[in-house]
């Protein structure tokens, strides 16, 4: 009998465990509740408790299933909409990513129930947070990294925004796996003393989170005009269509030539090589220059190098004072190119495992790590392309003392009406709050805005509308101390109860 309400009980928890990890979802845009990430993390640390590893295992990844396969249905959207895979195997490639990011709450928990089980408070607020840590960076390194939905971004409208200018969002994260851990603490032991604990820890990210550390300047304030063009991905694909998306772009952009310093095209936005449009590009940049307008578009680039053409996803400006040219330095190439989207890995393998996968779609070549910033009509500007956006490492290890603004081109179209162009645009809001720099986000069907050095979004234009979206952008000055430091705090907050752990051990031998 007791057997029996042991595998009942461990059930109900592995249902809880899945619901709890879904719940997490809401934590972000377009949903912005941010209290459910405290909620969901919650259920992951109360759920395993006084568990063996065997259960606290399964449902901690069972946990990682709920969390990554509601945040990321995206994917399959994409895969059987837009890429005409069948339904089986799009809804089967989803369950296999999101089982391989399950694996690393599962890590976490393993690690938590092999080296902390006996004393509860030093398992739930000292040791989960230092093993989260840990276990949340392999997730964004192995196999180049995918760093999606980590929670620290939930908070880019909660009381712990205040942590990302100060120690980067690994730190919000870190927090609030430190909170989950005191509320769960809390709730099995009556300790009021812990949720005054908890009020403290929100008043001091509150008021950190007053503090200004940029400049605004406001004697360089820049007119731009972001321009959503709204192209279907299939007409994006059809070469015959490239005419007509330069029109369409053209006439889009037309009204606001002379009117502001900077035009801004989204990625790909000429689908077409850049040598293939010379022409173009060259009495586009002469009649720029004549009329005081910037312009900044994603496109295309094949280049002849070391026996080979590699081709790159770039970001190129025409309208500068010193007039364009091919061989120009004054571009950007994406660095961190995506699995199966621009580059397919382990292709012998996976060529022969799935020989119906769409291979010349993985074809692009990587940009370098550092390059140098883009100069835009005077402003200096820190580019990201589409997903490097959500790298914040990168991001930091780009940005320059005289940066002006951030810049990110992107194209979520592959997407339709998902949630990820909104999480996208989380994710954007945290770079530009941790930087101190506004940041311009142009896409090619939405979401389409600018967000100011608070990570704050200052304008913004409808979804899935041919439009432009004319604002002004503030550039700012100054290095908050995560510029300057990057993951140092989180790493020092790390050590630190790492061996307040070991004393805590030692004391208690």
């Amino acid at each position: 009998m007791s057997l029996l309400k042991n595998s009942h009980n461990q059930y109900l928890r592995l249902f809880a465990a899945f619901f709890t990890g879904a719940l997490g979802t809401l934590s972000f845009s377009p949903y912005d509740f941010w209290q459910a990430a405290l909620v969901s993390l919650c259920g992951l640390q109360g759920l395993t408790l006084n568990r063996t590893m065997q259960q606290a295992s399964a449902i901690s990844f069972i946990w990682g299933l709920g969390l990554f396969g509601s945040g990321l249905h995206w994917i399959y959207i994409s895969m059987h909409t837009f890429y005409g895979v069948s339904f089986i195997l799009s809804a089967s490639l989803l369950c296999l990513l999101s089982a391989y990011l399950a694996l690393y709450p599962l890590l976490f928990i393993a690690l938590l129930n092999k080296l902390c089980t006996t004393r509860l408070f030093l398992r739930l607020t000292i040791a989960a947070p230092v093993i989260w840590q840990i276990t949340e960076f392999l997730r964004s390194w192995v196999f180049t990294g995918f760093p999606w939905l980590q929670f620290g971004y939930s908070q880019i409208n909660g009381p712990l925004k205040g942590l990302a200018p100060l120690m980067g969002v690994e730190a919000i994260t870190f927090s609030l796996m430190m909170i989950s851990g005191l509320i769960v603490y809390a709730l099995l032991k009556h300790r009021v003393i812990v949720i005054v604990l908890i009020l403290v820890i929100f008043l001091v990210a509150g008021l950190l989170s007053k503090i200004t550390w940029y400049l605004p300047l406001q004697n360089r304030i820049a007119d731009v005009a972001l321009v959503q063009g709204n192209i279907s991905p299939s007409v994006i694909c059809s070469p015959d269509q490239i005419e007509n998306i330069l029109k369409t772009y053209i006439r889009l952009s037309k009204p606001y030539v002379g009117k502001v310093s900077i035009i801004i095209w989204p990625e790909s936005a000429l689908p077409d090589f850049e040598s293939n449009q010379q022409c173009f590009l060259r009495s586009s940049d002469k009649n720029l220059r004549m009329s005081g307008t910037t312009l900044v578009t994603g496109i295309l680039d094949s280049r002849f190098e070391k026996n080979r053409y590699d081709v790159y996803n770039t970001i190129i400006v025409i309208g500068n004072k010193t007039p364009y040219h091919y061989c120009t330095r004054n571009h950007y190439q994406k660095n961190h190119l995506v699995p199966f989207g621009e580059y397919l890995p382990l292709k012998a393998l996976l060529q022969f495992v799935i020989p119906f996968f769409n291979l010349s779609l993985s074809e692009f070549s990587q940009g370098e790590y550092i390059q140098p910033q883009l100069q835009v009509a005077g402003y200096n500007c820190t580019p990201a392309l589409c997903y490097e956006v959500v790298l914040g490492q990168k991001m930091r290890d780009n940005i320059r003392s005289n940066t002006d603004f951030l810049l990110t081109l992107s194209n979520d179209a592959w997407f339709g009406g998902s949630t990820c162009p909104w999480q996208h645009l989380q994710m954007a809001q945290m770079r530009a709050l941790e930087l101190g720099r506004p940041l311009l986000y142009a896409t090619n069907n939405g979401v389409t805005a600018t967000i100011n050095a608070n990570g704050k979004i200052s304008h913004i234009i409808p979804q899935f509308e041919s439009k432009v979206l004319m604002t002004q952008v503030t550039p700012t000055a100054g290095l908050t101390p995560y510029v300057q430091f990057g993951c140092l705090g989180v790493w020092g907050l790390v050590l630190l109860f790492s061996l307040i752990w070991i004393f805590y051990i030692v004391v208690h031998i």
